[in-house]
């Protein structure tokens, strides 16, 4: 069960999940959006999870899937981050926001329409968004996998995949815990990663982009020449 556990663990590092994450501990009312993504994220993952483990047991088409899947996923995203680090070490991207402030001059700022809906802080908007976004990923398709070679029971099985996916949304599941439990500390902490945000926002940006982009590159190259 050790694979079924890294695979988890690996399931949780979702470039998809941690900015919506962010997003979400940025604005106003974050205990309730980060919930509602929570437990719309449950529902698709947990529910495509049983069903894929119970419906695939023993069968390999689990591992097809994730050899066929991972390598170009893994390439393709890669890619994408380079480009994300590279258009931020250019300036471009510095250079375009300079550009966009100095048409707007004199102009009144309208707030996007996708933070305006969740500034006001409706779980039942990030449920919907949760649902929607939470899709297996390779490494929850091999985690899946694991568990189907278990011969396990009904109940356990349950348990197991269950388990898999409070691993996997760890990312929302702490700031929750914390605004539940310690919700001024949570909040101070937050107010301090707002403040590092937006003062080393772009830097940071760059190298969490270039060290993920190179290592889902050699990930995906190692996959698929393996």
């Amino acid at each position: 069960m050790s694979q079924v556990l890294f695979f988890s663990l690996a399931a949780a590092l979702n470039p998809t999940l941690l900015t919506a994450t962010t997003v979400m501990l940025l604005l106003p009312s974050p205990k309730r959006l980060l919930l509602g993504y929570l437990l719309g994220a449950y529902m698709t993952s947990i529910t495509l999870g049983l069903v894929i483990v119970f419906a695939l047991e023993d069968s390999g088409a689990v591992d097809t899937t994730k050899d066929k899947i991972s390598p170009a996923a893994d390439i393709a995203l890669g890619l994408i981050l380079l480009v994300v680090a590279f258009t931020l070490h250019s300036g471009r991207h510095a250079e375009r926001s300079a550009q966009r402030k100095e048409k707007k001059a004199g102009k009144e700022e309208k707030t996007p329409r996708w933070r305006e809906v969740m500034s006001k802080g409706r779980a039942r908007d990030t449920f919907i968004v949760g649902a929607l976004l939470t899709l297996p990923g390779a490494s929850y398709l091999a985690g899946l996998s694991e568990i189907s070679k278990q011969d396990l029971s009904t109940p356990t099985t349950v348990l197991c995949v269950i388990g898999v996916n409070v691993v996997m949304l760890a990312i929302l599941e702490v700031p929750l815990l914390g605004y539940t439990f310690a919700p001024d500390r949570t909040r101070k902490a937050m107010e301090r990663f707002k403040e590092v945000l937006t003062q080393h926002g772009e830097r940071t940006l760059y190298f969490v982009a270039l060290v993920m982009g190179l290592a889902l590159m050699l990930r995906g190259l190692v996959e698929l020449l393996g």
